[in-house]
Parts: structure tokens; sequence; C-alpha cells
């Protein structure tokens, strides 16, 4: 069997004395599609900025296409990429500057020809001219994901990526998503409070609870153990401490 894409073991972290992460293990398969789900203050956030590298566990492991991201994350950060509605970008500069600095810093080959595509591909080619502080909500949210994409990442994680957009929008945005996976084969690790949405996109979830981890698996098979009909109301039985009888026993 192939190595999984990330794998998180004995995974804890302590803000003083608030433990945000409390001993998660988890794996994501490569080329997989996989939700992190929970409500506010879960560790969904955490758990993400601790697989980018921006946060230091205070315990466990994180193995990232096969390195440690403790020991070597410079190694892997490359081909991985995030993409985020709540991380703004500088609002004076225009959306064409602003991805002209990520490409860079990323390392891009043909720096002009990518922004175009992506552009193209996500369907804002007429507001590359604008500056970011005008945009609304969802055109940023668009913006967002194109830098994510300047480096076809071989892994993608994503916190809400369809925040703030309108129905339509956010049908093709996931449209997109599931596209992009299915031709290049990226692993991509969702972050999302939209129950539907991660049963359309996602193979695999992990729920967590107060930082722990409290259900897994297909959404399908949740929804079978939980005797429920919607991964919705799995997340609410899970959320209000509520047990159904098929889950219970």
């Amino acid at each position: 069997m192939n190595s999984p894409a990330i794998a998180v073991a004995g995974l804890v972290k302590r803000f003083d004395k608030v433990t945000a992460v409390d001993g998660i293990d988890f794996a994501v398969a490569a080329g997989g599609f996989t939700a992190l789900l929970g409500a506010n203050g879960a560790g969904k956030t955490t758990t993400i900025a601790m697989i980018l590298g921006l946060i230091v566990p205070t315990a466990g492991t994180i193995t990232v296409l096969g390195e440690d991201m403790l020991e070597h994350r410079y190694r892997v950060l490359p081909r991985i990429n995030f993409s985020s509605p709540y991380v703004d970008m500088p609002k004076r500069l225009t959306v064409r500057q602003n991805l002209v600095t990520y490409a860079h810093l990323y390392g891009v080959a043909s720096v002009a020809a990518k922004i175009e595509a992506v552009a193209q591909a996500l369907e804002f080619t007429d507001y590359l001219k604008r500056t970011y502080g005008t945009l609304s909500s969802g055109q940023r949210t668009r913006v967002a994901l194109a830098k994510a994409l300047l480096n076809d990442p071989e892994i993608l994680l994503l916190d809400e990526p369809t925040a703030s957009l309108d129905p339509d929008t956010a049908d093709w945005v996931r449209g997109y998503l599931l596209d992009y996976q299915r031709r290049t084969g990226a692993t991509i690790l969702l972050a999302s409070h939209n129950m539907s949405e991660v049963e359309r996109l996602c193979r695999e979830v992990v729920i967590l609870k107060a930082g722990k981890i409290v259900a897994q698996g297909a959404p399908g098979a949740l929804i079978d153990r939980y005797g429920r009909g919607t991964l919705e109301e799995v997340f609410l039985d899970i959320a209000r401490d509520r047990r159904a009888s098929v889950a219970a026993q």
C-alpha cells in the first residue's frame, strides 16, 4: 500500500492551560479528499496550522509526503498550499500584484502565464487590475483559492473554501475542486461547516470535539453508524452529545 500523504500521530497542542488539540491520530490517503470537521474551537484550525508548520506541536509527530514536518518542513512546503477566505492579502495591491508576490515566494516558473491561467480557470480575469481591498468577500475567496493553486500543490489544505460565496458560485467552486483533484491526483484536506459540501466532496471524515477525535470514517458509513439520514444530523448528534441507538451499540 502507498504511504499516506499526511500522517498525524499523538498530536498535542497546548496554549498555556488550554489544550487545543489532545492526542489525535489520523492519516490522509495520497490522492484522497478528506474533511476535518468540528464546531468552533474543536481544534481544526490549530491542526491545519501544525500540518503547515506554522505552529509547533507540544507533542506528537506530523509526516507530510514522507517528511517529518518538525525536522524537514522546507523540503515539503514548495509542494503544498493553503487557502482560507479569512486570511487577507495586502489591500492596497492589485490582485495581479498580490499573485505575482506569492508566485515568486513559491518559486513558480512563468509567473505571468501562470497567473493568467488560474485567473481564467477561476473566472476572475476582469478584476486582476483591481486593488484587493475593493473586492467583495466572494471575489476574495476566489483569489485566495487562486493563490493556493499557483504552485500546482500536491497537497491542498482548505479552510472553508466556499465561505461568502453565493450558492451558484459555491457549487461551481466545489466542481472545480473535484476536477482539480481528479486531474492532478492532489491530496485535499478540507475544513468546513457545510455538511452537504463534505458529503459531495469527501471520501473520509475526521470529526473533532474539544481537541479529540470522536468519529471518523466514510460519510456514508458514519451516517449508517449513527442511524441518521445526513452527515449534518450525525454532526449535530456529536456536537450535542446525543448518541443514536446504532452508534451506541
